[in-house]
């Protein structure tokens, strides 16, 4: 098998979504931290410049060959490590799968990422309680499309079917987020159900923050 290597951080929601990839399917992996935090700043440092010119969590280095994008990655890992599928065999249901996974992985994540964060209360005098309305603000619209997309999807224990897809790849990790800033989530029950129901997977246990949080 190839040699493996994440650049992790473990509170980021990007990197908790390749991990729970990497252990829904099996995928033996190393993690390298690269401690994004403010005031560690790694990401900005040379030698990890050199990994991704982006300067941000995660990358990949297979057999020193780099990638960064988790969903690039995860699309990669999906076509590499087929079993099992994070999308459906279904054309269409494919497309509601990446729908639901993209409007978080698009429209909520890149609005609420450290650097905008960090940017809101530097550059704009945000303080922790406009901070935190802003963050809820962004997830409570998206989870507002993405409860009405769950809800009109036939009943499975799943979003998509019997089991977890790349639709659950990205709402755990978004859930965690949502939760760390206190966002409302009664108005989004099928949202908590299925989080829930993940919670129940090893694969998603062992991906957890609070699991991987060094000690």
């Amino acid at each position: 098998m190839s040699a493996l290597k994440l650049y992790d951080f473990w509170r980021s929601s990007a990197a908790y979504r390749l991990r729970i990839a990497f252990n829904l399917k099996g995928v033996a992996y190393t993690s390298e931290t690269v401690n994004i935090a403010p005031g560690a700043d790694e990401q900005f440092a040379e030698a990890y410049k050199a990994v991704n010119p982006q300067m941000r969590v995660p990358s990949i280095d297979v057999n020193g060959k780099i990638a960064s994008q988790s969903m690039a990655i995860l699309e990669w890992l999906d076509e590499t490590h087929p079993e099992p599928p994070l999308l459906p065999a279904d054309p269409w249901a494919r497309l509601q799968v990446r729908a639901f996974a993209d409007l978080i992985a698009c429209d909520i994540h890149p609005l609420n990422n450290l650097a905008v964060l960090t940017k809101l209360r530097t550059e704009f005098s945000a303080d922790a309680e406009t901070v935190s309305a802003w963050y809820q603000d962004w997830i409570i619209r998206g989870f507002t499309a993405l409860e009405a997309q769950a809800a009109s999807a036939p009943a499975k224990p799943f979003l998509f079917g019997d089991r977890p897809t790349l639709a659950e790849v990205c709402l755990v990790p978004q859930m965690y987020n949502a939760r760390r800033f206190d966002t409302p989530l009664g108005a989004f029950p099928r949202l908590v159900e299925v989080d829930a129901k993940c919670s129940e997977i090893d694969a998603f246990r062992r991906a957890s923050p609070d699991v991987v949080k060094p000690g």
